[in-house]
């Protein structure tokens, strides 16, 4: 796969469709590689007329770590002390940016899911110019208020990283067991083998830490998202435990126009039955903005 040098960072990346036709950059989740996109799931974004973009984050995937940076105090970091953290979404979203630069692509469409929504809303905060509609999936706005974890997904994070393999696969099915959309569950099989795939292309668990750091440490979102003029479309499950549906509520309602798409039996995972429902709807949401732009709303 390719990689693309922007300000110092490499970030690897791929890409399907055709170059020709409109951009939509993928972000993904907290210590979650590009291919947690599964390439059906872009493809069939790409047969909807997209040239879709998906790549590691910083410190997660191929893209580049910050390994000699020290580890996060993530207590000091929850009373307020950042001092420990390297960097902040702020910096994330200047290398989704930075992507776009690398590509030759002026604006995209902009689609983050869980972490990768609060990457994607910081993006179209800081530049508004690179985004021409946002999709912010199973994700919060920075407000600790809402957005909550239950106690059975906050453990999952703070569970001890995998040594192994093996244990890495284990750990992603009891997960999934916690997070997965309980009306489509992933079978356990298939969890473990993507699991171990991901392990053997990067293993990075220094990385989620400092992911995890900086978005603590970055602030509430809510004031500067109240500004955001592009089409936008919140999508949660009813039934997340990680981020409760409260923070896509939050999103959606901080952000003017935005359509709140709450779809029950979805936890915290992108589940092939759903695939259909959310790329219509962001299909939907990047024709409002094309309509827009050509003046017809």
């Amino acid at each position: 796969m390719p990689r693309a040098l922007t300000h110092g960072i490499e970030l690897e990346y791929d890409t399907f469709g055709e170059p020709g036709r409109p951009a939509l950059l993928l972000i993904m989740g907290l210590g979650m590689q590009m291919t947690a996109w599964r390439p059906e799931f872009c493809r069939a974004l790409a047969d909807r007329g997209f040239h879709v973009i998906r790549y590691d984050n910083r410190d997660s995937g191929l893209s580049t770590a910050f390994d000699g940076a020290p580890p996060p105090d993530i207590g000091a970091v929850l009373a307020g002390d950042t001092s420990t953290v390297p960097y902040r979404l702020a910096d994330m979203a200047r290398d989704a940016a930075g992507l776009l630069d690398a590509l030759g692509v002026g604006a995209a469409h902009v689609v983050g899911a869980s972490l990768g929504g609060m990457i994607a809303q910081q993006l179209v905060i800081d530049r508004p110019d690179r985004v021409r509609s946002l999709c912010s999936i199973m994700s919060t706005t920075g407000d600790r208020s809402v957005g909550r974890a239950t106690p059975e997904a906050l453990a999952l994070l703070a569970a001890p990283p995998a040594r192994s393999r093996e244990e890495a696969a284990a750990r992603a099915v009891r997960s999934a067991a916690v997070l997965g959309s309980p009306a489509h569950p992933t079978p356990p099989g298939e969890v473990r083998e993507r699991a171990a795939a991901a392990y053997d292309r990067a293993h990075r668990p220094e990385g989620v830490a400092r992911q995890y750091a900086a978005l603590l440490a970055s602030p509430d979102r809510t004031p500067h998202l109240r500004s955001v003029a592009v089409p936008a479309l919140v999508v949660h499950g009813a039934d997340d435990p990680l981020v409760d549906r409260s923070g896509g509520e939050a999103t959606a309602a901080a952000i003017p126009g935005a359509e709140l798409l709450v779809v029950p039996g979805m936890g915290h995972d992108l589940p092939e039955p759903l695939w259909p429902l959310i790329t219509d709807a962001v299909a939907r949401t990047a024709a409002r903005a094309d309509d827009r732009v050509a003046g017809r709303s």
